[in-house]
């Protein structure tokens, strides 16, 4: 292998024992070495939460912003740079509570980046509140009462907006993950890959046993490319889908279709700033 995503020495990884999250990053360090990508051209963003944490546990250019606010970040990364392998990675409150106007709108344009979200079903940096996934009868320190709202279902909501990659893994099963997230990032466009993981800190409901209980593997006859079907199956909730639910290869992706870039593929951070045309610009605004 050429690239090897991973720091020389050891760091403090702030996560509990035994939280998915490990086995995340690990699956995620495993599709990037099997990739070969250049690690000088992968970019990661990340929101706020346990989550959000992951890239800075991966020798990878990172930007750190706002809660909720990762998508956009990395939709104009790419924009700017289109030889740039983006990942968004967050948490499902961060992701779909906080960013959900973002995750919709983001969907719908098809940037060529790869969104990754952690979805333990719970808030787990601000202790344990529940999240727009939890499930119904749900206890929290705030939900006392249990929760009473219908969770966000993220991959039919990805496939009724026609997302051009639609896939869910489980944190538990590293190799399934990893293959997963190989296609998704080698896919060209928008790449949802929902993953569950335990939170063994705040969610005791949603352990391992119950991911392995509640949980199947697409079969080899679901055929991705049939957005029917695969709607048909991300409503399940009696026993979660695993594995990829649609593809979408026709869609163009967002940041080829700029403007800037009809007549000249130069990236955008290669071109020079014309002051002279910038003035001009300005002038116009003031009359």
């Amino acid at each position: 292998m050429g690239a090897e995503y991973d720091f020389d020495h050891a760091i403090d990884i702030a996560w509990c024992p035994g939280c998915g999250n490990f086995k995340i990053l690990e699956a995620l360090k495993a599709s990037l070495t099997q990739l070969d990508l250049d690690e000088h051209s992968v970019v990661f963003v990340s929101g706020i939460g346990q989550a959000a944490k992951t890239p800075q546990y991966i020798d990878v250019h990172y930007f750190n912003g706002l809660h909720g606010r990762s998508l956009p970040v990395a939709t104009a990364i790419k924009a700017a740079n289109r030889g740039l392998t983006l990942i968004a990675e967050s948490g499902d409150g961060c992701m779909y509570g906080e960013g959900g106007n973002h995750f919709i709108h983001t969907i719908r344009r098809n940037p060529d980046i790869t969104n990754i979200v952690h979805n333990n079903m719970v808030y787990g940096l601000t202790k344990g509140q529940a999240s727009p996934t939890s499930q119904i009868g749900f206890t929290t320190p705030i939900q006392t009462d249990g929760v009473h709202l219908e969770p966000f279902n993220p991959i039919s909501v990805a496939i009724s907006l026609n997302a051009s990659f639609v896939a869910r893994a489980f944190a538990g099963d590293v190799k399934q993950t990893t293959d997963m997230l190989k296609k998704a990032i080698i896919h060209k466009g928008y790449a949802l890959v929902d993953i569950f993981q335990p939170c063994v800190s705040f969610n005791r409901v949603n352990t391992y046993q119950w991911h392995k209980e509640h949980t199947y593997y697409l079969d080899s006859d679901h055929d991705p490319s049939d957005r029917e079907a695969a709607f048909k199956r991300a409503i399940e909730t009696d026993r979660f889908p695993l594995g990829i639910f649609y593809i979408n290869t026709d869609k163009p992706a967002f940041e080829d279709n700029l403007a800037a870039y009809i007549s000249d593929p130069t990236p955008l951070y290669k071109r020079g700033i014309y002051v002279e045309k910038l003035m001009d610009l300005v002038k116009t605004l003031r009359t």
